[in-house]
């Protein structure tokens, strides 16, 4: 996957592509990978990185939404548990089975949410992973060490899914030029290409090199996440607002707050949200909070009562009261909830994806989640096939095996992540031995990996290597900042760059990373 050769493909484009679609989240990148395995020509353009922005911050979990289940909404449970059994299937180098215990402090508790998750088991049906069982005082002791046993009666285990999301992107990404698609990061869309009142495509930018692009399609979609309004106003000005984006906080502790390979579920916390504590990628990923905003933003930052909230659940839960000195890093994500006038709060909003087609064709997709990305693309390139006139075919992800499945490897590898990719990586390192040093003591990323990302998985800045193709600033923000230098100079050796632009792209990275450091 090369940048400069996608480019060159769309500069060859004779006549207009099937389908355009603005946005390289999880939805974009789905929709793509159906469209471009249907036979369809394809392009895609992402502002900033493929998962830059709500893709790569959720609490790494592929599941069916036990909490979707205490509302009543069992069709998006049904769909969700189907949808996971999909993905551990296909891309099992990314997705595994993970078990939660929920701890039981009042004696009701066990028989109440053990009759709910057993009903959880049943939806899943074939696609299930382990039946749930209830749990004696000491074998929750056992599993959890670090638990806080004052009050402890017992509990549940069930078993959802585990995964990198940025990870599962860049491999969807692939997927989709795999397949013939072309795929442009950092490459923004600036406006819409209507003829007698029809959107028949987009101009694009290069954000690098500035470079226009005049892109016709027969179809376009707006998969853009919380910011689909912004581009629903280039096609209608006047266009209400359908989101309502809800952020969502993390926080990431060292390993030893909580060594299990179990997961902690707390099915109500004081505001009413589940809450997780999450063993991954060697730390603990604690979360998430619910938290209406006004503005999105790439960037959004933690607030100060998110960040308590967390901090005084963590200390609630666990024996050892984590101090803001121990956090390694802290991250947050928007969601983007489709806008209702009867729900009072945006943990009442659904989950639910919506799909809008406006008056000049242009199709919009928003809501759902990252489990259900894939159904949520297969209904979105039904839209397109009938909107944009390109004929009807068969969808085939149901059964896609995504880029870098067909080797699986031992979960404990360092390079396990990349699945088949792995091999490529290991003979860059016989090839050049000095790239088998770590670019930071504290971090699992190998030089070889980062000249892998630049060759093959389209980074072109120190924040695609250290915040999405690694997942090194969300597991430890400090030692990335500290590796920002390494990753910078490497990158330069691939990418040309000057040092004038390397010092910017390192300097540029690290005050980002600043902003996921904890004030203690």
């Amino acid at each position: 996957m090369n940048r400069e050769t996608l480019f060159s493909r769309l500069k060859a484009q004779n006549g207009p592509f099937d389908v355009a679609i603005i946005g390289g989240g999880a939805t974009g990148l789905g929709a793509a990978v159906d469209a471009a395995s249907r036979g369809h020509s394809v392009v895609l353009v992402e502002q900033s990185d493929f998962a830059k922005g709500t893709s790569s911050r959720s609490t790494k979990l592929v599941h069916g939404g036990v909490r979707y289940l205490k509302q009543g909404n069992v069709s998006l449970v049904l769909e969700a548990l189907r949808e996971r059994g999909l993905l551990v299937r296909n891309a099992p180098h990314l997705v595994h089975s993970l078990p939660f215990i929920i701890p039981s402090y009042h004696w009701w508790e066990g028989p109440f949410y053990g009759i709910g998750l057993k009903m959880y088991d049943a939806l899943a049906g074939q696609l299930g992973l382990q039946p749930s069982r209830y749990l004696t005082r000491e074998e929750i002791i056992e599993s959890l060490p670090t638990l806080e046993t004052q009050g402890l009666d017992g509990g549940i285990v069930y078993h959802d899914g585990q995964f990198d999301d940025a990870r599962l992107a860049i491999h969807l990404a692939r997927t989709a030029v795999n397949h013939g698609g072309i795929l442009l990061n950092h490459t923004r869309c600036s406006g819409l290409m209507k003829e007698k009142g029809h959107v028949t495509g987009l101009l694009a930018e290069c954000v690098e090199s500035g470079s226009q692009h005049e892109i016709r399609a027969r179809c376009v979609i707006n998969a853009t996440g919380v910011f689909v309004d912004d581009v629903r106003r280039m096609d209608e000005p006047e266009s209400s607002r359908i989101v309502s984006p809800s952020q969502g906080m993390h926080l990431v502790l060292p390993r030893e707050f909580m060594p299990s390979d179990s997961a902690i579920m707390i099915p109500k916390t004081d505001d009413g949200r589940v809450l997780f504590a999450v063993p991954w990628h060697g730390r603990v990923v604690i979360g998430t909070t619910d938290t209406p905003v006004h503005h999105a933003t790439l960037e959004p930052r933690p607030l100060p009562d998110e960040i308590e909230f967390l901090m005084t659940h963590a200390a609630r839960y666990l024996t050892r009261d984590p101090r803001p000195c121990d956090v390694l890093s802290m991250f947050a994500g928007l969601r983007p909830l489709v806008a209702s006038k009867e729900a009072g709060s945006t943990a009442a909003l659904s989950r639910d994806h919506t799909i809008l087609v406006s008056n000049s064709g242009l199709i919009t997709i928003t809501g759902g989640k990252w489990t259900t990305y894939r159904r949520m693309a297969e209904d979105v390139i039904d839209h397109a096939e009938l909107i944009g006139g390109i004929g009807a075919r068969r969808c085939v992800t149901h059964d896609l095996r995504i880029h870098g499945s067909e080797t699986v490897l031992d979960a404990n590898d360092p390079l396990a992540v990349y699945g088949s990719d792995a091999a490529e990586i290991r003979d860059l390192i016989r090839r050049e031995p000095e790239w088998s040093g770590k670019v930071h003591p504290k971090l699992d990323l190998t030089c070889a990996e980062v000249i892998f990302h630049a060759r093959h998985e389209m980074a072109r800045t120190v924040g695609d290597v250290l915040a999405r193709r690694s997942r090194s600033l969300l597991l430890d923000a400090q030692a990335s900042m500290s590796a920002a230098p390494r990753v910078g100079h490497l990158l330069a050796s691939e990418l040309g760059w000057d040092e004038a632009k390397t010092s910017h792209e390192i300097d540029r990275f690290q005050k980002l990373a600043a902003s996921y450091i904890m004030e203690g």
